[in-house]
């Protein structure tokens, strides 16, 4: 990778741990010695866990924040990389993560190819990101349900998704 290459991937990936530190998500720097669904990336309580010489792909960070954003604010203290496959709505809490994500990258205008890379979500992350750059979303209406964003137009000219209301659940 050239030297512009670097400097422009460290400057998004600062952009990216500023704004989740920013929304109140606590993040730590840290040797994983366990394997994680995501490498280098974990969640253990509440906290996103973050090992830089595993991390492999840097946007997966944003859909782990996902999981923790999305999550009731009571609960996310007690969030971790294993309990999250055992919540009650955890098919819902994931589609929120992956359109919160996308509304992150909107938000950072950054390429959503960033996160949802061709190795990604079961190798179907490139069409995701077309899918939601051509409207087509999925998980709004769950952000929508528990208050964070809005899916269609309203009579108070609230700002609808990929806006957000809220970045992290009440």
């Amino acid at each position: 990778m050239r030297e512009a290459e670097v400097t422009a991937q460290k400057e998004l990936f600062d952009k990216i741990i500023d704004f989740l530190r920013g929304i109140g998500l606590k993040i730590k720097f840290e040797e994983l010695n366990t394997e994680c669904f995501l490498p280098g990336i974990s969640i253990v309580d509440g906290e996103l866990v973050i090992d830089l010489n595993k991390l492999k792909y840097p946007g997966d960070i944003l859909h782990e924040a996902g999981h923790i954003a999305v999550v009731p604010s009571e609960e996310r203290s007690t969030l971790n990389e294993h309990s999250i496959a055992q919540r009650e709505h955890k098919d819902a809490e994931e589609m929120m993560a992956i359109a919160w994500s996308y509304a992150v990258c909107v938000h950072l205008e950054i390429d959503a190819a960033f996160v949802f890379h061709e190795y990604g979500y079961k190798n179907g992350g490139s069409s995701i990101a077309e899918n939601f750059k051509e409207g087509r979303y999925f998980g709004v209406p769950m952000l929508q349900w528990v208050g964070m964003a809005l899916e269609k137009r309203n009579n108070k000219n609230m700002p609808v998704y990929p806006s957000m209301l809220l970045w992290l659940r009440s």
